[in-house]
This record gives C-alpha cells, sequence and structure tokens, in this order.
C-alpha cells in the first residue's frame, strides 16, 4: 500500500472558539483517522489575522505537503482560497477546492478572472453536490470530481413518528441568504389560521438577523424559542421533540443540517433553490417548495400533518439515501483522489 499523503488543509476552524463546526473541522479529523498527516489553518478569529496564519502556515510548510486542500466559499472567505492559491501556484505545490458555497456559481460569473485562476490551474476541485459539479462544468470547468458531503449515520438515531403535529425545527446560522425571516411567516400564517403550531430556530448569529427575528417574534406574540447555537449532539437530542424540519433558504449548495435531519427521522419541507433538488426527490424523499413562498409551506406542513402516512414513507426513504452517504462508504472516494 502507498504511504499516505501529507496534507495542508486550509479553511475556517473556528470551532475551537465555540462556532459551529465547518467541513475543516469535520474532515480533516475523518481523514487523520485513516492515516493522513495533515497541517491545518486557520482558527485565529480576527479575519484578517486568519489569512495572515493561513499564508504564513502555507509558506512555512510548503516543503512538508504534498497537496492542499482548500475550503472555498462564495463571499469574503471567497478571497482567502483565491490568495493560497497563488501561493500554491508559486511554490508548485498541487492544490483542491471543495466548493462549498452556495452562491459560488455567481462567484463565477462576478470573479471570472480570479474564478478561471482558482479553479482552472487547481489538481481538481471537489463539488460535494452534483448541483455544483453541473453548474462548474457548465461554466466551462472540467477538472471537478465529485464527492457528496457524509455523514457517521451511527450517530444519528431513525426516529418514526406515528403523528405528525406542527412541531418545526429549523436549523441554521442567521444570515439573510438562509433567509430565517420566511420560517416566521409562516408560523403567523398557521397562527392566524388558529392551527396550534410552534417553531424553535437554532443557530448562531451571523449578521443581524437573529435580533430582527426577535424583535418580530415579540411584537407578533409568535411562538418560536432561539436556543442559539448548539452542539451537534444537543441539537440532535432536541429534535426528538419536534415533527417537521423546514429549511428556508435561498441559496444553497448541499447542507448538512438537512441530511442530517433527513436521517433522524425528520420530514423535511425545503425551498427549491440551487443544489436541494439534486438532494431531495420532491414528494419521495421530502418536499420541496418554491423560495419565499410561506403559503406553499403552511399547505406542505398541512399535507404531513393530514397524512402521516406519506410522512412516514418519506422518511424511510430519506433515511435510505441518507445510510448512501455514509463516511465509510463515501471515504474511498477521498482515498482514490488523494492517491492520484
Amino acid at each position: 500500500m502507498r504511504p499516505r499523503k501529507n496534507l495542508l488543509y486550509i479553511g475556517n476552524k473556528l470551532a475551537v472558539h465555540g462556532k459551529n463546526p465547518t467541513a475543516i473541522d469535520e474532515l480533516s479529523n475523518k481523514l487523520e483517522a485513516e492515516g493522513y498527516a495533515i497541517i491545518t489553518a486557520s482558527s485565529k478569529q480576527n479575519k484578517i489575522f486568519r489569512l495572515l496564519d493561513m499564508v504564513l502556515v502555507t509558506v512555512q510548510n510548503r516543503n512538508r505537503v504534498e497537496l492542499v486542500l482548500i475550503d472555498t466559499y462564495s463571499t469574503q472567505n471567497f478571497y482567502y482560497a483565491v490568495i493560497v492559491a497563488v501561493l500554491c501556484r508559486f511554490f508548485k505545490l498541487p492544490y483542491i477546492p471543495i466548493l462549498h458555497g452556495g452562491n459560488l456559481p455567481s462567484r463565477l460569473k462576478n470573479s471570472k478572472r480570479l474564478s478561471i485562476n482558482l479553479f482552472g490551474k487547481a489538481f481538481t476541485n471537489v463539488a460535494p453536490s452534483k448541483f455544483m459539479m453541473r453548474q462548474f462544468q457548465t461554466a466551462g470547468f472540467q477538472n471537478i470530481t465529485y464527492i457528496p458531503n457524509s455523514l457517521e449515520i451511527e450517530k444519528y438515531p431513525f426516529q418514526l413518528r406515528e403523528s405528525i403535529t406542527r412541531k418545526l425545527l429549523w436549523v441554521r446560522s442567521f444570515s439573510e441568504i438562509y433567509n430565517p425571516l420566511l420560517a416566521l411567516e409562516i408560523v403567523e400564517i398557521l397562527k392566524k389560521k388558529g392551527i396550534d403550531v410552534s417553531l424553535c430556530m437554532v443557530g448562531p448569529d451571523k449578521d443581524g438577523s437573529m435580533q430582527r427575528c426577535k424583535n418580530i417574534v415579540t411584537e407578533l406574540k409568535l411562538p418560536i424559542s432561539f436556543p442559539g447555537m448548539m452542539q451537534k449532539e444537543e441539537w440532535i437530542a432536541l429534535s426528538k421533540d419536534f415533527d417537521i424540519f423546514i429549511s428556508t433558504t435561498n441559496f444553497d449548495n448541499m447542507p448538512v443540517s438537512v441530511m442530517e435531519a433527513m436521517a433522524l427521522g425528520l420530514p423535511v419541507i425545503s425551498t427549491n433553490v440551487g443544489g436541494m433538488p439534486f438532494l431531495i426527490e420532491n414528494g419521495i424523499d421530502g418536499i420541496l417548495v418554491p423560495a419565499n413562498s410561506p403559503e406553499s409551506f403552511v399547505q406542505a406542513i398541512e399535507e404531513l400533518c393530514n397524512n402521516p402516512l406519506k410522512s412516514h414513507n418519506i422518511t424511510k426513504n430519506a433515511r435510505t439515501k441518507m445510510e448512501s452517504l455514509d463516511w465509510e462508504k463515501i471515504k474511498h472516494k477521498w482515498i482514490k483522489l488523494l492517491r492520484e
């Protein structure tokens, strides 16, 4: 067997500061367990210091590693990837962007020259969803490798809900692109209809959206709770008390929180945007509705509550799909790629 490569992994490693774990936190640990020696950067909280640390660690380890993995997003963090990739090309060090940002297709259009250099000169680009793979191929990039996001399925106990109530769960960072205000509109409509409903919105605040939501909830007296950011084990335990998972996002790729809900047995209703139709087959293992349409969410919620058999079929199919994305199966794709 060929020896495992020494890797440098660049990303936002902020879980040590109580932030939500990101890809670098999860994947680096999984690859280390498979025998890879991995250096990571960066865990600096300040964005400027984080960038400087990424640059410094890349320069210091240019002769110690054989390949660089770069978590690549669509907003400001896009430029971290651009700068690290420039260094990699200067040092003739192969690198692989991992395409996480749900709005990266817009970045391809708005930052065309930077994108051509970053993605076109990479060893390959790892797309965690077929949606992102097709978007990049359509933009002319053929150096794409599809490796889907994965779960450690044994950590997600499946719960079949005998009856479905309007106890709703939302798990995401509070950010405008994930449209948390839409969740409030859904609850408001159900409440005005005199329907018993509750919503729990789990996640950290990113851009002030949480406070805006709290202000509206107070003003309208909506039955919505905000426990803040929770560790994975905490929200998995919390999920047992809820019956429907809603995803209100405007942009997305292959969100792990939705995958986790599918694994746990929560029927998922999501906006039909980005990579969601590549993750969810409408009516088979989840329900897709138009973006920015609270009425469509309400209709889907009522349909699930009135038809528990449909909900059971959806959740069983969703669990089967998530079992096919177990890390023990997906890891072989990473090992094959890293051997090349």
